[in-house]
């Protein structure tokens, strides 16, 4: 994976959707908005599923919960573009919940869509899901999580996260003065990104003997659970001189309890590109970001999709990786919704 929520939504098993028509059934609605909705988007006749076999006329896309803007975010992206396209969309999210997920695949297959645009709720989990909409003749264009195999979605579009981590670690590095004690917030252990990140971090940091990592946790995305995790890595390290998250999220909830904790001085940095840290950062508190550019990601999957629906190809490989870019006090105010302006 927004402040980002990622990895935070319940894990019930109610059907989250907006529909083309522009009536809300998401749980999520009343914090986010209703996504997804196309208004009067009308059936194009040159947008038949000519990749798939499908003659439909529906883009479903499936996130995680809105209540990270992140996902949002692309939700909208997607949506927007889609809609541009001349396709009608359901979007749907699952929550970080692989069954969920299953479910939402089979909402799109009975509703004989013509793509599904996703943002996975696990690497491995997501493989079958995946497999059965493509048996079905539903091909699967992926967003900011890859899934370990190749050859069953279209395209898996995704930050450079590798890249990414490394600007925001040489960052990290830079501030803490190449020296002192840190900690390190993991993102969810089943997401691949999660461990890119944290391999991006530690491929600059382990170069310099002085900095020290004194704990390395898990807090799932989650900002409620990062407040949490930092309470008590506080209470048995006084000294931590900075934190490097594994996504914006982390970083905002770990800054509240070091907030809390009366320790106003430790660097924090994180990854994404939220507007919370955009915030964050232009208050002078957390010091860095990396921008994961979810919209556009989002959009180039519709194309993608629309592109291969119409002639059979995308014309590009499966897998597709697009650099971040390092936010810092110099470029944050140009910063809003996961879009660097210009």
């Amino acid at each position: 994976m927004a402040l980002l929520f990622a990895g935070c939504g319940s894990a019930n098993n109610k059907t989250d959707e907006s529909s083309s028509s522009g009536t809300s059934q998401s749980g999520n609605s009343s914090r986010s908005g209703s996504s997804g909705e196309s208004g009067n988007a009308s059936p194009s006749s040159d947008s038949a599923s000519q990749g798939s076999g499908n003659s439909s006329n529906l883009i479903v896309i499936i996130t995680p919960s809105h209540d990270n803007p992140f996902f949002k975010t692309e939700a909208d992206g997607a949506a927007e573009k889609a809609q541009e396209l001349g396709y009608e969309t359901l979007v749907l999210t699952h929550d970080d919940d692989p069954n969920k997920q299953d479910q939402l695949i089979d909402t799109a297959i009975s509703r004989k869509a013509a793509a599904i645009i996703l943002d996975n709720a696990g690497a491995d989990a997501t493989i079958a899901a995946v497999k059965k909409a493509k048996d079905a003749g539903i091909p699967s264009f992926l967003i900011d999580r890859e899934i370990n195999e190749t050859g069953i979605a279209v395209s898996q579009i995704v930050s450079n996260n590798y890249q990414g981590a490394k600007l925001v670690a040489e960052e990290f590095v830079r501030l803490m003065g190449e020296s002192g004690n840190y900690v390190e917030l993991l993102g969810k252990e089943s997401d691949t990104n999660a461990h890119i990140r944290s391999q991006g971090f530690h491929e600059v940091i382990d170069q310099y003997p002085d900095m020290v990592m004194v704990s390395q946790q898990t807090a799932n995305w989650s900002q409620t659970e990062a407040y949490s995790k930092m309470e008590s890595i506080i209470q048995a390290n006084k000294d931590i001189k900075g934190v490097i998250a594994g996504n914006d999220t982390m970083a905002m909830g770990a800054m509240a309890a070091l907030k809390a904790a009366g320790l106003n001085d430790v660097i924090v940095v994180g990854f994404d590109g939220s507007n919370d840290v955009r915030d964050s950062i232009l208050a002078g508190d957390i010091k860095a970001t990396a921008l994961q550019p979810a919209y556009k990601i989002a959009q180039m999957a519709v194309e993608q999709a629309d592109q291969y629906l119409k002639t059979g190809s995308t014309g590009a490989e499966e897998k597709q990786l697009v650099d971040c870019v390092l936010i810092t006090m110099d470029n944050a105010s140009r910063l809003d919704n996961f879009n660097l302006k210009d």
